[in-house]
């Protein structure tokens, strides 16, 4: 449960490596099972939060139980394969990470490199990505552990343990007080938040009334203005009022089709490119093992007020690029893979449009919000993120948050940003941190009674 509360949307990042050398050093299977309940009931709270509240109904809450038991089933597994050596378990702590972003169930949660999203040090997830920032965490905690226990064996002020403990935490401290230089920016960007409520769009409620005039006064105060942004599913089509508005200028925009979840890129009135989301909510935006399930579907569809079986979308099948924007859609944005593929076919600028006010009053939106901004670190490119009822925000390559607009309002965002081409390490090799954990988890043994690895 500390260690929940050292991840985003929390500021206590600096604190992990603490609850982390108890979780390292300590139990198996069951340790870890008991553990990871505590965990994933704390940092995935907000879900029966947001399901009961938007839904009106306490079968919002019966999801949580089973995803919780799995997540936490998961740590039993790592912890029991790794009883007597912290090394190893940090090594398939991040192996199991990378694991969850895989398949069609994936849901990729509750990374430990996250904690490091608040600090300065996030920008080597630029070399490794946030499994890279996992490595790190997990080895701060195992080597202040061990430099401590020969330490206390031989408490010698000026011993290598002594000066090696002192160089670990000065270490840590860098992390979270390095400087970062300025950026250039020389494009101008309009995003949009038009507040909308998911559900009343679902019965066929019209927003582009709302897109247009946020549009209009955002131009008006902003003529310099060359790219207009809206997000995820933001209306069903565009109107000839939209196209005499924008004029020369481009607009990225979510839009709803019924059986994809696209984006688009309109210029001088027509559809230029378009990207269709490929990694779907599961649960959500696809019915896994839908025959077998249908019961069970059914019964929670009319618990919370829909009527009949919901179709699932068709996923998109390239990570294509809208021009130079690197366009990716809400759910995506946890997956490390998505925005590196973009920017591989092509990508200057990411543009992730979201709808996060399926989370409700909770902290959901927040998490996924700083999760999200590694994206434009790991890649080099600044994010422009515009979310239905937000978090909207410009993000630089550094991962600092350049201008923001608050939750849960109708409003506009006017900010500059750069075109980008260089490509980061962590682009051009890809996931090679995971293939380290891979090897510290399988490649070492205890050799020795007491031994930390």
């Amino acid at each position: 449960m500390a260690l929940a509360l050292c991840l985003p949307p929390t500021p206590l990042g600096f604190l992990a490596p603490l609850p982390l050398i108890w979780l390292l050093t300590r139990g198996g299977f069951r340790f870890g099972l008991l553990a990871g309940i505590g965990f994933w009931a704390v940092h995935l709270v907000w879900l029966p939060l947001s399901f009961v509240v938007l839904f009106e109904t306490p079968w919002g809450a019966v999801p949580y139980l089973p995803l919780v038991l799995i997540k936490a089933a998961l740590w039993g597994v790592v912890f029991g394969l790794t009883r007597g050596r912290p090394l190893a378990r940090a090594g398939l702590w991040v192996v199991q990470e990378y694991l969850t972003s895989l398949g069609e169930i994936a849901f990729p949660w509750g990374f430990v490199g996250y904690a490091l999203v608040e600090a300065p040090g996030r920008v080597l997830a630029s070399l490794g990505g946030v499994y890279l920032l996992s490595l790190v965490v997990l080895g701060m905690a195992v080597g202040v552990y061990a430099a401590w226990q020969r330490l206390r064996a031989d408490p010698v002020v000026f011993s290598a343990p002594a000066l090696g403990l002192a160089g670990l935490l000065l270490g840590w401290v860098g992390l979270w007080s390095i400087p970062l230089p300025a950026l250039q920016a020389n494009e101008k960007a309009l995003l949009v938040q038009g507040n909308i409520n998911p559900l009343r769009k679902l019965e066929g409620v019209s927003a582009e009334e709302t897109y247009l005039q946020l549009t209009r006064q955002g131009l008006q105060a902003h003529p310099d203005v060359t790219v207009v942004v809206w997000p995820e599913t933001a209306v069903a089509g565009f109107s000839p009022q939209l196209v005499a508005l924008l004029g020369h200028r481009e607009l990225i925009s979510g839009l709803e089709t019924g059986i994809t979840n696209r984006v688009v890129r309109l210029w001088s009135g027509q559809v230029t490119h378009f990207y269709d989301k490929n990694r779907l909510v599961p649960f959500g935006e696809y019915f896994p093992w839908s025959e077998a399930l249908r019961p069970v579907y059914r019964f929670f569809f009319r618990a919370f007020g829909f009527d009949g079986d919901l179709g699932s979308r068709m996923p998109g099948t390239a990570y294509t690029p809208l021009d130079n924007y690197g366009a990716f859609i809400c759910y995506e944005s946890v997956f490390p893979s998505v925005a590196r593929g973009l920017v591989l076919n092509g990508a200057q600028v990411l543009e992730l449009g979201s709808n996060d006010a399926w989370y409700g009053p909770s902290f959901g939106g927040l998490q996924h919000f700083q999760m999200g901004r590694l994206r434009a670190v790991e890649t080099g490119r600044w994010l422009l993120r515009a979310g239905n009822d937000g978090v909207t925000a410009i993000i630089d390559p550094y991962g600092r948050v350049m201008a923001r607009i608050p939750q849960r309002q109708a409003a506009y965002l006017a900010g500059e940003f750069g075109i980008l081409q260089h490509h980061t390490p962590y682009v051009r090799f890809g996931d090679w941190a995971v293939i380290l954990a891979a090897l510290l988890s399988i490649g070492l043994r205890n050799r020795a009674k007491g031994t930390i690895v």
